[in-house]
């Protein structure tokens, strides 16, 4: 087993994090501040710069409890950001911090448990590659915002680890744990599922390896049917954290309807205006969902199985529930797409081979994950 370079990642993480703090400090200063103004900087207002969209959603839940919209956002993270707040004094700006500081926390744990998993497929270098292009990509200011998609990558990570170790009660837990923190952690399952073929052999044949080994995957649904049982209780309704999401346009749909729309928009049908922040949205969420399904495609021939599959249907699963009610039909898929980790190793591959690909991704990839900073920090609408 190779040794985590711990050094190496921590400077990875203390750079993008100083850079983030960086662009908050420029952005605030030329943004916000009067022309000629000797007024000194308010720190607090640096940080509650983030505190927009869903950053707010989660320390609002921590502070005063769900209410019936809040139920689509599910509960671990804004749990922990109760107990960190109340441990730093319980005061309305702990819970904001408490939110910053276990976002970045579990980044640091994810590239740790990423970089693991990667030695052991593609080796070192292309390692390191991975964790660079995912701590600079566009949308990766939100590791660095109260989200919870750092603590969701943490517990998949950590799930696909466990199955490639074939510890299957913590992979069992870590998918728990997941699935209390985003939807999406149910599809833990299929990874699990395909371990579980790949171990057919001893996994059935005895009561002790259905226990040790087929019975810690329903822990999985476990995390989600626990927060169904809370929906119950509370409005009624054990689905409700579905059922809400039409609140915010998003529907069931077939696969490809979200990209039909989202192309008929740019070109066919009522195209949006040149320069409008409609069509900005649209060509940015379009272009990354096609380059993401592409970098699908090149994985299936370079990663093991398992991650391949458990891409196409965590892709399957952002692409049947679009933003049909909106203008931006492919809503927050430049956001969704940070948790597609084999993804940026299969990017990280390509970046390898072609030199000239990891040129333009360490140019372009900072210079709009800045823009996209800039964007959130002014509570402009991004994802």
């Amino acid at each position: 087993m190779k040794r985590i370079p711990v050094r190496d990642i921590l400077w990875l993480f203390i750079a993008t994090r100083l850079m983030l703090v960086l662009i908050t400090y420029i952005a605030y200063i030329l943004l916000t501040a009067a022309k000629y103004s000797t007024t000194p900087v308010d720190i607090s207002a640096l940080l509650t710069t983030w505190d927009h969209w869903d950053a707010a959603d989660y320390t609002r839940i921590a502070q005063s409890g769900y209410q019936h919209f809040d139920l689509a956002f599910f509960p671990l993270f804004p749990l922990l950001i109760f107990c960190f707040a109340h441990i730093l004094g319980g005061a309305s700006w702990s819970y904001l911090v408490a939110g910053t500081i276990i976002s970045n926390a579990s980044l640091f744990g994810f590239l740790c448990l990423l970089y693991c998993l990667t030695t052991e497929i593609t080796g070192d270098e292309v390692a390191k590659r991975a964790l660079l292009y995912i701590c600079i990509f566009p949308t990766a200011c939100f590791f660095f915002a109260a989200y919870n998609e750092s603590l969701y990558l943490l517990f998949a990570t950590g799930t696909f680890l466990c199955l490639q170790r074939q510890r299957w009660w913590l992979a069992g837990v870590l998918g728990l744990l997941a699935t209390t923190t985003r939807s999406a952690g149910l599809l833990l399952v299929v990874p699990y599922l395909y371990a579980l073929w790949q171990q057919r052999a001893t996994a059935f044949s005895t009561i002790r390896t259905w226990i040790t080994q087929v019975g810690p995957i329903i822990l999985i649904p476990a995390g989600m049917a626990l927060f169904a049982l809370y929906c119950w209780i509370t409005v009624g309704n054990p689905l409700y954290f579905i059922t809400v999401q039409a609140h915010s346009g998003r529907h069931l749909s077939w696969p490809l309807l979200g990209i039909w729309q989202a192309f008929s928009a740019l070109i066919l049908y009522h195209p949006q205006a040149f320069g409008s922040s409609n069509q900005a949205h649209l060509l940015f969420d379009l272009s990354v969902t096609l380059i993401f399904i592409a970098l699908i495609g090149v994985g299936w021939r370079t990663l093991p199985r398992q991650y391949s599959i458990w891409t196409i249907v965590f892709m399957l699963y952002i692409l049947t529930d679009p933003a049909l009610a909106k203008p931006d039909v492919l809503l927050s898929n430049q956001r969704f797409v940070l948790e597609m980790f084999p993804a940026f190793i299969t990017l990280a591959l390509l970046g390898k081979r072609y030199p000239r690909v990891h040129h333009a991704i360490v140019i372009s990839f900072p210079i709009l994950l800045a823009v996209f900073s800039i964007a959130f920090l002014m509570n402009r609408w991004i994802v």
